[in-house]
């Protein structure tokens, strides 16, 4: 179950859901459509290593807008703050997004009750396409969670990704054990 706009506004009001900035506009039916921050970032080297902590040069898009290419990774970064203390968040694309060949994340779809933080943007691209600082990009869906929740994502110990403002976060995978 998904909830719809009057539910979501509801969650807005009882502060359960939070979004920052706000804009009624960008509420559909049973989502709210988030927008491209102006911090993109690339990683430094071409080869990864899972265990080892890679790191990201951050650079900015210019008014003009950005030529993101194929064959190419991007790190972005929604313009919206979000808080979400008792639903799960799912980000997606926007259908308009898709239809240009923009994918904005490649796995990290699902937020966990708790995640507060700006969301970074996975983008791969099919073609080149210019984009936008402030372009809709994505779109928050919230689901109800069944059961009592024992430790929000924001509460967590190791929770790798919290409170991330506004710049596009790398991969912390070097931080678990294996």
């Amino acid at each position: 179950m998904i909830l719809s706009d009057k539910r979501i506004l509801e969650e807005i009001s009882k502060g359960t859901i939070k979004i920052e900035p706000y804009d009624r506009e960008c509420l559909g039916s049973n989502s709210y459509d988030v927008h491209l921050g102006k911090h993109l970032a690339r990683y430094v080297n071409k080869e990864l290593d899972a265990k080892a902590h890679n790191t990201i040069e951050h650079f900015d898009i210019p008014e003009e807008g950005i030529v993101l290419y194929p064959h190419e990774f991007y790190l972005g970064v929604t313009e919206e703050y979000t808080e979400t203390h008792a639903h799960v968040p799912f980000l997606e694309g926007k259908s308009s997004t898709g239809r240009l060949g923009i994918d904005i994340h490649a796995t990290a779809g699902k937020g966990d009750v708790g995640f507060c933080g700006n969301w970074t943007l996975e983008i791969s691209v099919k073609q080149p396409v210019r984009v936008y600082a402030g372009m809709p990009i994505g779109q928050l869906i919230y689901f109800p969670v069944e059961g009592e929740i024992e430790v929000r994502y924001d509460q967590k110990k190791n929770a790798k990704y919290s409170r991330q403002h506004n710049k596009p976060v790398e991969s912390m995978m070097w931080k678990n054990r294996f």
